[in-house]
């Protein structure tokens, strides 16, 4: 089949003022290396009430919505501000992961990546923070699991910054199963003690690099998902743990992603048909976002060919 491709005009317009690193620029870098791939596009909706309400709070959801500036903007916090295209540009970033899930299970595509911002996987249920106003994968994972019946999906999230907005909405959920690595000491400073079964968090110092982090796939995440044998795959896709970006310390270079989509991919050909989604999380290097994110894709692509 095909690697399917997400990205609306809607999350361009959304943007938190002069010299904010997650900027509509990001998508232009992000859209400009997509263009030369075979790409199938994939039209996205914009997220239901109801479908916000997979993960997110109707306090939190009203909240956001009343937030919404006419003109000029809203600061949520310190991190975190809407203009007048936020709301629109939210919801299309939430409907775009669910698209994606109706793509692949309609046998449309194999895989899915979506270039959405803002991103999601700091947004808890009941609270937006560092630059996330919904937690999109989460809300699509949790789509896949009601909407479809499936009874076992992961979330793999290899952002320099742990996601602690997916690890509280699936903390203790048997049917999903959470790994990641995460720059430690580094915001949120979250996710260093659970002991939450299906969480496999990883903390690591900075300018730890790409042989420090294959080894650690290789001995925690692999393993625990063979024995979980997810029927869904779901990434987190930040490219901030790539040595040029100026808002971490880690190592990776595009060789890095490339790999640790391959080693997923192999997990989800056996387990879970190859099913596939990933959204775009951070990033704010704009040339490593390019190339890290192109690598990521042409690693979903060869999959499909193989």
């Amino acid at each position: 089949m095909a690697t399917g491709f997400i990205l609306h005009s809607d999350c361009l317009l959304h943007e938190m003022g002069r010299g904010h690193p997650e900027s509509p620029a990001r998508l232009d870098a992000v859209r400009a290396v997509m263009q030369s791939l075979e790409l199938t596009q994939i039209e996205a909706a914009l997220a239901t009430r109801e479908q916000l309400a997979l993960v997110h709070t109707e306090r939190h959801i009203d909240f956001i919505e009343e937030s919404a500036p006419a003109a000029g903007y809203f600061q949520i916090d310190g991190d975190t501000t809407m203009n007048s295209a936020t709301w629109q540009a939210a919801l299309r970033a939430a409907g775009s992961g669910i698209a994606a899930v109706d793509a692949v299970m309609a046998g449309r595509v194999d895989n899915v990546f979506c270039a959405v911002r803002p991103p999601g996987h700091h947004a808890e249920p009941d609270r937006s923070m560092g630059f996330c106003l919904f937690n999109n994968i989460a809300i699509a994972a949790k789509y896949a699991l009601t909407h479809y019946g499936l009874e076992r999906v992961a979330l793999i999230d290899f952002d320099v910054h742990h996601g602690n907005g997916s690890e509280v909405a699936f903390q203790n959920d048997p049917a999903v199963l959470m790994c990641s690595f995460f720059q430690s000491p580094l915001y949120p400073y979250s996710g260093l003690n659970s002991k939450r079964h299906n969480m496999v968090n990883i903390p690591v110092p900075a300018h730890s690099n790409g042989e420090m982090i294959r080894a650690l796939v290789r001995n925690s995440w692999l393993p625990a998902l063979e024995a979980f044998r997810p029927e869904f795959i779901f990434i987190s896709a930040g490219f901030d743990a790539h040595e040029a970006d100026m808002l971490a310390q880690l190592e990776l270079v595009e060789e890095d992603y490339a790999w640790i989509t391959t080693e997923l991919v192999q997990v989800a050909k056996k387990h879970a048909q190859g099913r596939m989604v990933s959204c775009l999380e951070g990033g704010y290097h704009l040339g490593a976002l390019a190339s890290s994110s192109l690598a990521h894709v042409q690693a979903l692509m060869k999959a499909v060919s193989e």
